[in-house]
């Protein structure tokens, strides 16, 4: 019998096209690896079996089956998305277990092109860290479970590397895509501003925020993207000659990046340059004041989500972060802080195509209870490991993370491609040159003693449905 399971998304619904595979079969595989696997993963909050099949089943007797380009795909979705029948938690206590009503237009966009949705995945309260830990679950990496998955998009990042789902959905607020797709070797492009709707939360914070793919191949990113942004994104038939830029210098201020990641960058800039690219070490000109602006962002949106929770509800490093987030509310709403990082960064992009970085300054932390410890360790956890990725919220301009080599404990690395607005194909097109160049692992190599020496009487699977 043919396995269903590490096909990627294109595999499997054009399987299902040809009525070379059910969509009943293709979502019963991955929902039996999900109860085997999960307990110790920790990528679902609820798993959706019986609807899931049920929805399978529906989707086998639709007339238009043959044209849907997402046909029986198993997907996992962010928890801070609406799935109808289903509530959000966004990793807290103090949001309301409250089934929604309708499905975010993302996920309608899903079930429209034939995905089926199995299941909500954990995310860090609120989603405002990089680290997914709480009340609700603790993601893990499958590569390394003992450190995090990442966040905030971590359940639905540890889903597809652990082979659960052959993708899934999440968003991007300061980096919560990329950092987990860059802890866990997949593929993600957080799109510009207006690519893709966004309605994640009472502003988006300010605006910053992207749904966007999650997938272990270019072409799985690029095909959830077309859906996501009900858009054509085919691949050229030649790529084409770009002028990229190499910065290995961290955006903030006294942050360094480790050997790994500025060799992984180093390394990618080689492949390219082999692959015909005109490629030179340039940084872009970030300014001191970087660091301030971030911090202001970051714990502003969570002030706004905050708002009408009540605090007792919530853990004490989300309520510090809310508590400084509201100082800045004023300036940030009536600011052009942002426009004017914009215009600053807009000469640099005039002279380069891409910019390539490393996706991280190090590993990701040691999986703990992150939400039990105080605000300023977790300040410091997450700017000290992601530095790289919050320029590009606050620019609102589109941005990757592509696996490229591995870190010394044998779980991968990554690197980050930046461009200028509108430039999500010219993104994608340099991504599959190094995945064509210098292909990576797509999911980590789980077997029956996955996530060995982690106890597993400390972590529960999501809740079955």
């Amino acid at each position: 019998m043919t396995s269903w399971v590490g096909r990627t998304a294109a595999e499997i619904a054009a399987a299902v096209r040809e009525k070379r595979a059910t969509p009943r079969e293709v979502v019963a595989e991955h929902l039996d690896r999900i109860e085997r696997l999960d307990g110790r993963i920790g990528a679902f909050r609820v798993v959706r079996a019986e609807a899931a099949l049920a929805e399978a089943d529906e989707l086998a007797s639709r007339d238009d089956l043959a044209g849907l380009p997402l046909a029986g795909v198993p997907v996992a979705v962010k928890d801070n998305l609406a799935v109808r029948g289903e509530s959000n938690r966004v990793g807290s206590a103090a949001t309301p277990d409250t089934p929604a009503a309708d499905d975010h237009v993302t996920v309608a966009r899903l079930r429209a092109a034939g995905a089926v949705v199995v299941g909500l995945t954990n995310v860090p309260e609120l989603c405002v860290f990089g680290t997914t830990e709480g009340v609700h679950g603790t993601a893990r990496n499958p590569w390394d479970p003992t450190r995090t998955a990442g966040g905030s998009s971590g359940g639905s990042a540890a889903a597809v590397a652990a082979g659960l789902v052959p993708i899934a959905l999440g968003n991007d607020g300061m980096g919560s895509l990329r950092i987990p797709a860059a802890n866990c070797g997949l593929v993600t492009i957080k799109p510009g501003h207006g690519v893709v709707p966004a309605g994640i939360s009472d502003g988006d914070w300010f605006g910053m925020s992207e749904n966007g793919p999650l997938a272990t191949t270019v072409e799985d990113a690029r095909l959830m993207l077309s859906v996501l942004a009900d858009t054509e994104t085919a691949p050229p038939s030649e790529p084409a000659m770009r002028k990229i830029a190499v910065s290995l210098r961290s955006p903030l201020a006294g942050v360094t990046i480790s050997r790994p990641y500025t060799t992984a960058a180093r390394d990618a800039a080689g492949v390219l340059i082999k692959a015909g690219h005109q490629v030179r070490r340039a940084d872009p000109p970030y300014p001191l004041s970087l660091s301030t602006m971030s911090l202001a962002h970051w714990t502003a949106g969570t002030a706004v989500d905050a708002q009408g929770l009540d605090p007792r509800l919530l853990n004490r490093r989300t309520r510090v972060h809310a508590t400084i987030g509201r100082r800045f509310l004023s300036s940030i709403r009536n600011g052009d802080s942002r426009d004017r990082l914009r215009r600053r960064m807009e000469p640099f992009f005039a002279e380069y195509d891409v910019l390539l970085t490393p996706a991280l300054a190090r590993r990701s932390p040691r999986s703990v209870a992150w939400h039990e410890r105080g605000w300023l360790a977790n300040v410091l956890a997450n700017t000290n490991y992601s530095p790289l990725t919050p320029p590009w919220n606050l620019t609102g301009w589109p941005a990757m993370s592509v696996p490229f080599g591995t870190l010394p404990s044998g779980a991968p690395c990554a690197v980050q491609l930046v461009g200028r607005p509108g430039s999500e194909a010219m993104l994608l097109e340099v991504a599959q040159q190094l995945e064509k160049l210098h292909p990576w692992q797509r999911t980590a190599p789980l077997d029956q003693e996955v996530c060995k020496g982690v106890d597993p009487g400390r972590w529960t699977p999501g809740k079955w449905s």
